[in-house]
């Protein structure tokens, strides 16, 4: 990690992550345009789109490790209030409210049976006021217009779901680990009806995003004009450190940097990794420095698919 003083620092660089803390009432493009004009770098990209009224964790990569971003770990950490007794547009409480129902007193070992068929890979329709694409157009657009939306369900995977607090009335609070695509307002959602009263999401805030923690964000107010802070630079191959590692023999640099693959070396699969077909790995300089990323193909080669600083 690189703690830098001044745009021009970050202009000399061309690859790293930043964290921010993004607020409520900001969207995902509002902090990457707003990262844009205050480190004054064009290639810019986010990790995770989240809804303008959550919070928490928004990892955003700067220059080239915009084309890192496929390799992170998908994994996304939550901690969710959840309304119940309401039904509402969004699936959350920023829409119409269409239905109010009556609460049953349930205990916590009811709200727990009823999280359980939750967790693990399920079907899930996303929200209808969601970036989701149908016939090619955003499905918040259609609904706008006064179309009725229905977004069919896919899979997706919830590794925890954890009831975190039940106020014995009509709130609870969740903690959610789960994979790419999922929406904590559809999980709200399903919950009410599986509850059978209805229910809809009232705060979220995001705690994890590939791979990085809340701990590690910084606050939106740093990419203000005024701001006397700047953010903190990651290195690239700490949002890496999940996926094993080749270092270049000095003899294999030139013929990585022209594309072409190589083998294996022998007895390396500890820090090759499994070995098996598709297994990226993060391809290093003997001095550390990141070279880009490989594949293992289907014969034990080495195959780059992202060369950094490539032979022109």
């Amino acid at each position: 990690m690189l703690a830098l003083s001044s745009a021009n620092q970050f202009a000399g660089l061309t690859r790293g992550f930043i964290v921010l803390d993004k607020p409520s009432g900001l969207t995902s493009h509002d902090c990457v345009a707003a990262v844009r004009r205050r480190l004054q770098i064009r290639r810019v990209g986010h990790g995770g789109t989240l809804d303008p009224a959550a919070t928490g964790v928004l990892p955003v990569a700067l220059g080239a490790a915009t084309r890192l971003l496929p390799y992170l770990i998908d994994d996304k950490c939550y901690e969710g209030t959840v309304q119940l007794g309401i039904t509402t547009s969004t699936d959350d409480d920023e829409g119409e409210v269409l239905l109010r129902q009556r609460v049953p007193p349930f205990s916590r070992a009811e709200l727990e049976a009823a999280l359980a068929p939750f967790r693990g890979e399920i079907l899930q329709a996303p929200p209808a006021v969601s970036a989701v694409k149908l016939a090619g157009e955003r499905a918040y657009k259609r609904v706008r217009r006064g179309e009725q939306v229905t977004p069919s369900p896919r899979p997706v995977t919830i590794r925890g779901l954890e009831l975190l607090h039940w106020d014995g009335a009509a709130r609870l609070q969740l903690r959610v680990r789960c994979g790419a695509g999922t929406y904590i307002r559809s999980l709200a959602r399903d919950l009410g009806r599986s509850l059978g009263c209805g229910a809809a999401l009232l705060k979220l805030r995001r705690t994890e995003a590939l791979g990085f923690a809340l701990e590690a964000a910084e606050p939106f107010s740093c990419l203000q004009a005024d701001s006397v802070c700047w953010p903190r630079l990651h290195d690239p191959l700490e949002a890496l450190a999940h996926l094993p590692r080749r270092i270049l023999d000095n003899d294999e640099v030139q013929a990585w940097r022209c594309g072409r693959p190589f083998a294996l070396k022998p007895g390396a699969a500890a820090e090759e990794g499994p070995g098996g077909e598709g297994q990226p790995v993060v391809v290093v300089m003997a001095d550390g420095r990141l070279a880009g990323m490989a594949r293992i193909s289907a014969k034990a080669m080495l195959q780059p698919k992202l060369v950094i600083d490539a032979a022109s």
